[in-house]
């Protein structure tokens, strides 16, 4: 299969990588349609009745490019959280802002810190940028604060990337020692604090935003993808100190987002009655998980995000054939982490209760002809 000559040599050298198959290519490969979507850490649940409301009444304007400055989306999370509206910068989803972020940072070989097993979209942006990948080792199912902190500091690295909580494994570190690693960097070190999941974690979990908020070393990514319910609309945003937000507007895709979408972030800002009902509908959901996962002699971690990362107690093969049997026999899609000893797990995203069903049902099938 030929291609264009003159790519870069780094393009070059790179495979061609997908961080994640989606769950419609696996209905294409496998030539079967999914019956319980609880792989992709959506939500199932849906965003608010009043949040499609607004989609629809935005449609009509669709033909409009968004606001290039997110102006009204900006003020509507400044007075939300409390910041400035300078301190926000705006992107199609986290995934695009880390991106940017790894752009603005990252030169030729420069060391990147994260965790091993950790979210690999990350990493994928690393490789695209030539970036040189420091990876420390979970320890107890949990990112090694100490572990990353003193890969910083051998590596001299620019930047730094941590989820809290964390995906895969849905574990989580308090708030005081976030901010204590924070306050521990070289300011010379970018330190991404991923917090896709904040508003399924425990407060305590979560620090408040004005005791990071001064730091101009550290970029704090949140997202409506996942309690909001909007992970197709692909709005997330970043704070920073204003002088480090305003650095996206030097590379960002100014007509990068939907005005659909932007519409559907703001009226999920404001509905913050049904954030509140969905996430009690998504920790009923772990629960319902963790209990599956016991009545079938398996391990549920805890977790603070909208999936449970299960321990199936053996190796990755066998947690592999899970997956592959779940999906193949009954149509129901979870996943896995992919590097050890975090692949001896598989991770089922939070839903709604006719996908529970199914799983309580599948599951032991599965387990039975494994066995």
């Amino acid at each position: 299969m030929s291609a264009f000559s003159r790519f870069t040599p780094l393009i070059q050298s790179l495979p061609a990588t997908i961080p994640f198959v989606g769950p419609e290519a696996i209905e294409r490969q496998r030539g079967r349609r999914i019956a319980a979507r609880i792989g992709a850490n959506e939500s199932g649940f849906g965003p608010a009745p009043s949040v499609l409301l607004a989609m629809q009444e935005a449609a009509g304007e669709t033909w409009k490019y968004a606001d290039p400055e997110n102006w009204e989306l900006k003020q509507a999370l400044a007075a939300h959280l409390g910041v400035p509206p300078a301190s926000i910068a705006i992107g199609e989803g986290i995934d695009s802002l880390l991106g940017q972020i790894v752009r603005l940072v990252v030169e030729p070989g420069a060391p990147v810190v994260t965790s091993l097993g950790g979210y690999p979209t990350f990493n994928y942006h690393v490789a695209g940028h030539g970036g040189r990948l420091v990876t420390v080792p979970y320890v107890n199912d949990r990112e090694d604060l100490e572990g990353l902190l003193a890969a910083v500091r051998r590596e001299d690295a620019p930047l730094v990337y941590f989820a809290n909580p964390d995906n895969p494994m849905g574990s989580w570190w308090p708030a005081d020692r976030i901010v204590d690693f924070a306050a521990a960097l070289p300011e010379t070190t970018l330190f991404i604090l991923d917090e896709a999941y904040s508003e399924t974690a425990p407060p305590e979990s979560v620090p408040p935003v004005e005791s990071l908020i001064d730091r101009p070393n550290v970029i704090r990514t949140r997202t409506f993808s996942k309690a909001y319910g909007l992970a197709g609309a692909r709005v997330g945003y970043a704070l920073a100190t204003a002088g480090t937000a305003q650095a996206f507007d030097k590379i960002r895709n100014h007509f990068g987002m939907s005005r659909v979408g932007v519409a559907a972030a703001i009226a999920a800002l404001a509905d913050q009655a049904y954030l509140t009902e969905v996430t009690r509908r998504i920790a009923r959901s772990r629960d319902r998980i963790a209990t599956i996962a016991r009545d079938n002699g398996l391990t549920p971690l805890a977790s603070a995000t909208n999936f449970v990362a299960v321990d199936c107690g053996r190796d990755a093969r066998y947690a592999r054939a899970i997956v592959e049997r779940l999906m193949s026999d009954h149509g129901v899609f979870i996943r896995m982490p992919g590097v050890a000893p975090l692949d001896r797990c598989v991770r089922i995203s939070a839903g709604p209760d006719a996908e529970m069903d199914l799983l309580a049902a599948s599951l032991p099938a599965v387990l039975k002809n494994l066995n």
